[in-house]
């Protein structure tokens, strides 16, 4: 059997490294250092050390990217470079959550929702020198729906992701295909001028609220106090919000927002 190493970070990875153990020998998890994060900004360790220590997998968390021995290496939302004298040294598989080459980068499915893809997909490519540009293994797509956050799409691109490896994993040498230069685009990483709603294109706002929650959060201020948006929606053109948080406090309906204003 082949030897298999995943290398992973973020909440999609950690769910895309669940999905993959349930079925295949991992040898090892390659995973970022612990981070602030959070209220406090306490030290906390990255989603997928959480979940790959809870499953007994071997953790390596060191500063740069390094690995052991194997035939490939499955990369899911790491977020680091890979090195070209790792990557001569196993197959390495890209897990990438949009149908590529249209949003590569750091934030493909927030900038597919902000955008209002009507689909989405995930991608399995040769990881490569060149940002999510390798040949592809695989790739499927799916809807997003009208009321999918980013939470949702992550969560099924996961899904898809899991099965799409055990086709390409079960071959015993993966064919790759270029991926097309037309129809490349770049998500761009999320930044804070991005968190601001534009009140005034509801339809828009909406949309970034969306592809914000539940791990960012859209901002803005209403009745005066500054908040962040978690759902909202469109309601006879105007932007209507649904679940709010308050600066410093918890989340909440919108109407408990407003009751608490009036006391």
């Amino acid at each position: 059997m082949a030897r298999i190493g995943v290398a992973a970070t973020a909440p999609f990875g950690a769910d895309v490294l669940e999905r993959l153990a349930a079925g295949n020998e991992i040898a090892f998890v390659l995973t970022r250092p612990d981070a602030r994060g959070g209220r406090g900004r306490k030290v906390v360790p990255p989603p997928a050390r959480v979940t790959a220590e809870r499953l007994g997998l071997r953790v390596l968390r060191p500063e740069r990217p390094a690995i052991e021995e194997v035939d490939t290496m499955i990369v899911a939302a790491y977020g680091l470079l890979i090195p070209e004298s790792l990557l001569e040294r196993a197959l390495w598989l890209n897990v990438h959550p949009s149908l590529l080459p249209r949003w590569r980068g750091a934030a493909p499915v927030e900038r597919a929702i902000m955008a209002g893809d009507r689909d989405t997909g995930v991608t399995i490519h040769r990881t490569i020198k060149e940002l999510d540009a390798g040949p592809v293994a695989a790739q499927a797509a799916f809807p997003i729906e009208d009321g999918d956050d980013a939470g949702a799409v992550f969560a099924h691109a996961a899904e898809l992701a899991a099965v799409l490896l055990e086709g390409v994993l079960a071959e015993d040498a993966p064919r790759f295909e270029p991926q097309p230069d037309e129809g490349a685009t770049y998500a761009e990483k999320i930044v804070a001028a991005d968190r601001q709603l534009d009140l005034d294109d509801p339809e828009r706002a909406v949309r970034v609220v969306r592809a914000l929650s539940p791990h960012i959060g859209a901002r803005t201020t209403l009745d005066g106090r500054d908040v962040i948006v978690w759902r909202a929606r469109v309601d006879g053109g105007r932007f209507l919000p649904d679940e709010v948080q308050p600066a410093g406090g918890r989340r909440m309906t919108y109407d408990e927002f407003r009751r608490g204003l009036r006391r």
